[in-house]
C-alpha cells in the first residue's frame, strides 16, 4: 500500500526500518531529513525505531507545512501512545483493517462470500492459493503473534496463557462475556483478563461491543460481547480449515455475525456501534447510532430468515429509524416498513449514503 501511494510522490522516499541497509540512513535522522525536504518519507516497521518520534516533531516544527510522513508500524499500545503524545496536533491516524468484502469485486458475487468467509481478510492468508495453504498461513500467525509479536510491543504477558483466553473466546464467540468464569477457567483474576483481553483489543484481534445505554425503562444487559474480529482467525483457533467444515460447526451463525459486524464497521467511523439486549430476551445484534438516527442490523445465516417477536419489540422499543436483517441472499426485500432483509454489500452501500 506505502509505494502504491508513493506512486504519485515520483521523489518520495521509502525506509524499511527493518532492513539494516535502510535503519543505517537513519543514523543521523535529523540531517537525513533535512536533505530530503519537500519530499514524502514513508518510514515503514517504525515500532523498531520509536527514538525517531522526537526527532519527527522537531523537523515538523521545523518544516512545517513542507513536512510529509508517512509513518507505518504496528499497533503497539506503547507506540500509539508516543506517537501521540510527541506528534499531537501534527499526526492523523489510519488503522487498516484486514480486506473487506467491498475491496474484492468478486467476492460480492458470492452471497455466501465462501472464500473471504473461511480464510478471512489477512491478505497472505485471502490470497493463498488453497484453503490448506490458508490455514497453515493462520496458524503461524497466530503463534507468531502471542511468541514474538506481543514481545516486541513491550508487552510481557505469558504467551500459553493468551493462547488459551484466545481460544477460550473463540468458543464463545459473540456472546456476552463473564470476567470471573473466564478467569477461574484460566486460573487467574477476573481484573487479569480484563487486562488479557485489552492487550487483545489493543492489537485489534479482538473487538468488545459494548451493550446500548438508553434511557428507556427497560432491564438491559449491562455486559459487553466479545468477538475475534478477523473470520479466518477465529476458524483456525477452532481448527476449521474448510467451508464444509464451517457449516456443520456451531459456530458458523457466530462468524457470519461477525463478517457482518466488522465489514460494516470497518467502512466508516461515523456510527456508534452496539448491541442490545434486554434482561427477557429481546436483542438486536448491532445498533448502530450516528446524530439523532438509530439502526438497527440482525445477522442471519439462513437464505430464509425468519424473526423473532423480541427482535420485534427490540425495534420498537429503540424506535429505529430502519432495521436490516442481513443474510445470504442475492438481493433485498421488504419485511414490513422499515424492516429489509438484505445481502451486506447492500447494507454497506446504505450506510455509506445516510
Amino acid at each position: 500500500m506505502a509505494r502504491h501511494i508513493l506512486k504519485d510522490y515520483p521523489d518520495g522516499i521509502y525506509l524499511d526500518l527493518e532492513n539494516p541497509d535502510d535503519l543505517v540512513k537513519l543514523e543521523q535522522p535529523s540531517l537525513f531529513f533535512r536533505e530530503h525536504k519537500n519530499k514524502l518519507i514513508c518510514l515503514d516497521e517504525i515500532q523498531r525505531a520509536p527514538e525517531l518520534f522526537p526527532v519527527l516533531r522537531s523537523t515538523i516544527d521545523l518544516r512545517n507545512r513542507n513536512s510529509q510522513f508517512l509513518i507505518l508500524g504496528s499497533a503497539s499500545p506503547d507506540l500509539l501512545r508516543q506517537s501521540s503524545e510527541t506528534l499531537a496536533g501534527r499526526i492523523m491516524y489510519q488503522y487498516l483493517t484486514p480486506f473487506l468484502i467491498k475491496e474484492i469485486p468478486t467476492v460480492l458475487s458470492d452471497s455466501l462470500h465462501k472464500e473471504y468467509w473461511i480464510r478471512g481478510g489477512f491478505p497472505r492468508s485471502y490470497l493463498a492459493e488453497d484453503d490448506s495453504i490458508s490455514f497453515k498461513w493462520r496458524k503461524s500467525f497466530i503463534q507468531t503473534f502471542l511468541e514474538r509479536d506481543i514481545r516486541n510491543m513491550g508487552i510481557s504477558y505469558p504467551a500459553s496463557t493468551l493462547r488459551r483466553l484466545w481460544q477460550m473466546l473463540a468458543h464463545v464467540q459473540g456472546q456476552v462475556i463473564n470476567l470471573s468464569q473466564l478467569g477461574n477457567s484460566l486460573g487467574v483474576s477476573h481484573t487479569m483478563v480484563r487486562h488479557y483481553l485489552d492487550v487483545l483489543e489493543q492489537t485489534f484481534m479482538v473487538r468488545i461491543l459494548k451493550p446500548f445505554h438508553g434511557n428507556l425503562k427497560k432491564r438491559l444487559i449491562k455486559s459487553p460481547k466479545v468477538y475475534i474480529r478477523d473470520t479466518g482467525i477465529l476458524h483456525a483457533l477452532l481448527n476449521i480449515e474448510n467451508f464444509d467444515m464451517l457449516l456443520s460447526h456451531p459456530v458458523a451463525g457466530s462468524s457470519w455475525e461477525t463478517l457482518v459486524i466488522e465489514n460494516l464497521l470497518g467502512i466508516t467511523d461515523d456510527y456508534n456501534p452496539s448491541f442490545y439486549r434486554t434482561a427477557n430476551g429481546n436483542e438486536i445484534d448491532l445498533v448502530l447510532e450516528k446524530g439523532n438516527k438509530r439502526y438497527a442490523v440482525e445477522c442471519k445465516f439462513s437464505s430464509a430468515p425468519k424473526l423473532s417477536a423480541g427482535f420485534f419489540h427490540a425495534i420498537n422499543d429503540l424506535k429505529t429509524d430502519h432495521a436490516w436483517i442481513i443474510a445470504p441472499v442475492d438481493s433485498e426485500y421488504p419485511v414490513r416498513e422499515n424492516v429489509t432483509v438484505a445481502p451486506v454489500g447492500f447494507v454497506i452501500d446504505k450506510l455509506n449514503s445516510l
